[in-house]
């Protein structure tokens, strides 16, 4: 007898467990429709949580990312939160740029914390997409993974960057160079990336757009180590300078983060090259601290999907204040990594307030499905749009004598498409 009663009272805990998860995940707002899936949300609150990489083997990090969420939601509280529920952001995990740390990450955050969003997710890996996706949770981050192109619940903050055939391709990064190299016609550069997944990616996106531009693509390789960075670089540069016919091209893009670029960079200059460089990443005037990493960023143009620092908009004036604010009125160094978290979260509060008092993953998912706004830091924005396709804006910004300065003006540019 005891076998056929301990079966039924698992069989009962297991219902027990099932009902509680279920119940976690249908409940908790206040006259929401039945199955709706409102985990996270109370009567004065909503509960979101982060993924970043704080810490990484290399030493970069993406640790201001949480600052600028919070920055974000401390003003989103400061004038009455979303419909009069306050945004209860609990920061972000690091993940250390490890994919298993990645999906435990979100895991935690919806099975533990219960969180209704992930807002910011910053990180070159995103593991816990699927997850995430499966278990209906908004999330929203800078769109440079495929992750962020074609999920429906996975939101880049200035849109789809690197998408599936049959979606578009922002030229930002090739018209701006073509401005800076005073056209693209007869011009020719050379794409390098890191051994990775993202790194195969990029180099394909990139040559495809560089081509539409005009430019000739002399050299298209993700052959660096994703593990680390090299020691040495000549066996890349040797292959770079003579790409394009036996000599250097006219620039050099490189589509990784700032330990590779300062060995690849400095390897370049102390070889001659004399054309342009530029890269996506090294936007962060802490960089500049170092007297080797000043020297080999300097003349870099780097790429930028959104209004520079340098620029005095309504908005951009709007995100100092709030930056100054959540820094405790400290006076710090902008970066790149404050605009992903506050984008992140902009992007997140801007469909929830017309998700309206109601709010329910179902809600805000209709009310993404019909969302566009104008006038902010990335330029105007729309959904599902966003899902498919890049929001098209962008400027460079060249390092020149220890400061940066616009080398090409923020604007829209028309996509083209991928193949």
């Amino acid at each position: 007898m005891l076998r056929p009663i301990r079966t039924v009272a698992a069989a009962a805990a297991a219902l027990l467990l099932a009902t509680a998860c279920n119940s976690a995940s249908t409940s908790g707002a206040p006259g929401g429709a039945a199955g709706a899936t409102t985990r996270g949300v109370s009567a004065d609150s909503v509960r979101v949580g982060g993924i970043v990489s704080m810490t990484t083997a290399s030493g970069y990090s993406k640790k201001d990312t949480d600052l600028g969420a919070r920055a974000r939601y401390d003003r989103a509280n400061a004038e009455g939160g979303v419909h009069g529920r306050r945004i209860d952001y609990l920061g972000a995990e690091d993940d250390g740029q490890d994919p298993a740390r990645n999906l435990a990450a979100a895991r935690t955050l919806v099975q533990q914390e219960k969180v209704f969003a992930v807002a910011p997710m910053s990180s070159v890996t995103f593991s816990g997409a699927d997850f995430l996706e499966q278990q209906k949770v908004p999330t929203f981050g800078w769109g440079t993974l495929p992750s962020f192109c074609g999920p429906k619940h996975i939101y880049g903050f200035n849109g789809c960057l690197v998408p599936m055939p049959g979606g578009t391709l922002n030229q930002t990064w090739p018209e701006g160079l073509g401005a800076v190299l005073g056209g693209t016609k007869g011009r020719s550069v050379a794409l390098i990336a890191a051994d990775s997944d993202a790194g195969k990616f990029g180099i394909r996106t990139f040559t495809q757009g560089f081509t539409a531009a005009g430019f000739r693509v002399s050299y298209a390789k993700a052959v660096v180590p994703a593990a680390s960075a090299p020691s040495d670089w000549s066996a890349y540069t040797k292959e770079i300078l003579r790409s394009d016919g036996g000599k250097a091209p006219d620039a050099v893009v490189s589509v990784m983060q700032t330990p590779y670029n300062i060995g690849l960079f400095t390897a370049l200059k102390r070889a001659g090259f004399k054309g342009v460089i530029s890269d996506p990443t090294d936007y962060d005037p802490g960089l500049l601290t170092k007297e080797a990493t000043r020297q080999a960023l300097d003349g870099v143009h780097v790429l930028l999907q959104f209004e520079p620092f340098e620029s005095n908009s309504p908005a951009m004036r709007q995100f100092k204040e709030d930056i100054a604010n959540a820094a405790g009125g400290k006076d710090i160094p902008l970066n790149m990594h404050m605009v992903t978290g506050y984008m992140s979260a902009d992007l997140f509060l801007a469909i929830a307030e017309k998700a309206g008092r109601e709010l329910t993953v179902e809600s805000f998912q209709k009310a993404a499905a019909a969302f566009s706004d104008t006038g902010t830091l990335v330029g105007d924005r729309a959904e599902p749009k966003g899902q498919r396709e890049s929001f098209g804006c962008g400027a460079l910004v060249q390092l020149r004598n220890g400061r940066y300065e616009v080398s090409s003006p923020f604007r829209c540019y028309p996509p083209v498409p991928f193949r």
